[in-house]
């Protein structure tokens, strides 16, 4: 496994973290927006969004009028690592499975 999908699956282990992927997915939202969505504290959001970012699933940009408000979004392509390792890792307990299958087959004739 990758650093960087280790870094993407370490973001998504919270409960949390992985709600706010799933509003971001619908459309960007402020950090005090995500907060309220999500019932935390400013600082808690804080820390979960910094999560999500070193994970590589949401970049931030600021308000032309207001730099203080961070705008967060999901990042293009953040979760193609993800559904390749999802995909290869299936494909080998579909095989293990069908040679165990046939394996328990051969011995019961």
């Amino acid at each position: 496994m990758s650093a960087a999908l280790d870094r993407t699956l370490s973001a998504l282990a919270d409960p949390k973290r992985r709600r706010a992927v799933e509003l971001l997915g619908r459309r960007p939202y402020s950090a005090g927006e995500l907060a309220d969505a999500l019932g935390l504290a400013p600082p808690a959001m804080s820390r979960h969004l910094r999560a999500l970012k070193e994970g590589g699933l949401v970049e931030d940009s600021y308000l032309a009028f207001d730099a203080r408000v961070r705008i967060y979004r999901l990042k293009d392509g953040a979760t193609a690592g993800l559904k390749q390792w999802v995909a290869e890792t299936e494909t080998l307990w579909a095989d293990q499975l069908a040679s165990f299958k046939a394996h328990v087959e051969r011995r019961s004739e």
